[in-house]
């Protein structure tokens, strides 16, 4: 099949129009498939998608060194088309549990030739700190990219989930390609002030958890057990009423697909698609059935009277629960 592209920013790379998060390939929401997720990713390539999104602390470098195996035993042609996204600056203990961020100039330097020798690569097309590091100013972790740039081991420089004021700082420092940042229906707060800032200062947007961590796929049921090494344990939007509640959204939601002939999920990642093209949604497919679901929303179009019966459906603010536990929701500058 042949994708879409879309243009990363004003300054950034052209990407086929979903890209894939690899994130769940690195046991986030428990244990995966290794040779199906190489397999998923070899998909993914073949049918157009140029973009992988990845992060250094995904299974403390397990994800990028799955993803290196993936380019490396792709055919050449496909593996020449691929760009990859990195997230950086998380720390980790050995029992996986989230220390906080460093983002100094020096740090970032040893991240990125760390993620440099995993992925295999001479340089990385998008980079990136996972958050904002609150010791350290935008400006200097944003300098410190733009010099590995000078030097060629980056393309493109990122944001991840920073408000307008750090953006604002973030451009004026050095070209910015892309903010990522969670969106979905159920997950609209960039709608009030970071899009209407990206879209002055001509930065796009790369939108993971468009599925709301399958929340909103049309496949979560009622009393799912999830294991205590999988995120949606602990999510608050996967608990008790606010599961019930958030489902009974999902309802609405397949009413409107079923007429469409298509599934939750693709008419999910089809709103995502239609809020402009200057968003990438990322697809956090981990098997080779799931990607082919959520790139058939490529095929849905979603005219006014589907936006509004959708909207109706799913109204913004409408989900019960924050997206995170409230010790990450503070680590979100997005969220102030």
């Amino acid at each position: 099949m042949t994708i879409q592209t879309r243009n990363l920013g004003t300054t950034g790379p052209q990407v086929s129009a979903l890209g894939l998060g690899c994130m769940g390939m690195s046991g986030m929401y428990g244990e995966a498939d290794r040779a199906e997720s190489i397999a998923t990713i070899h998909a993914a390539l073949e049918a157009g998608v140029t973009l992988l999104d990845t992060g250094d602390f995904y299974g403390m470098g397990h994800n990028e060194l799955l993803i290196s195996e993936a380019l490396r035993t792709a055919p050449a042609a496909l593996r020449e088309n691929a760009l990859v996204s990195v997230k950086f600056g998380a720390h980790r203990g050995p029992d996986g549990a989230w220390l906080g961020y460093d983002t100094r100039p020096s740090a970032v330097k040893t991240w990125a030739a760390y993620s440099l020798q995993r992925l295999g690569v001479d340089h990385i097309d998008v980079y990136r700190p996972a958050r904002l590091d609150p010791n350290v100013p935008i400006e200097e972790t944003v300098g410190a990219i733009s010099e590995l740039v000078e030097q060629g081991y980056v393309r493109h420089i990122g944001l991840s989930e920073v408000g307008a004021d750090t953006i604002r700082r973030a451009a004026a420092t050095a070209p910015i390609a892309d903010l990522q940042i969670e969106y979905a229906l159920i997950s609209r707060s960039p709608e009030r002030e970071i899009l209407p800032t990206l879209r002055e200062l001509g930065i796009s947007v790369t939108a993971y958890g468009v599925l709301s961590r399958g929340l909103i796929s049309g496949h979560v049921t009622p009393g799912q057990q999830y294991a205590q090494n999988d995120f949606r344990a602990h999510s608050p939007r996967f608990q008790g009423e606010n599961l019930q509640h958030n489902l009974t959204l999902v309802e609405s939601l397949r009413k409107i697909a079923e007429q469409k002939g298509v599934s939750v999920a693709q008419i999910a990642i089809a709103w995502v698609l239609s809020r402009g093209e200057d968003i990438v949604p990322l697809v956090g497919a981990r098997t080779r059935e799931r990607l082919g679901e959520a790139l058939g929303a490529l095929d849905v179009t979603l005219d006014a009277d589907d936006l509004a019966a959708i909207e109706a459906a799913v109204p913004a603010d409408a989900a019960a629960g924050e997206r995170y536990a409230p010790a990450q929701m503070a680590m979100l500058d997005s969220e102030r």
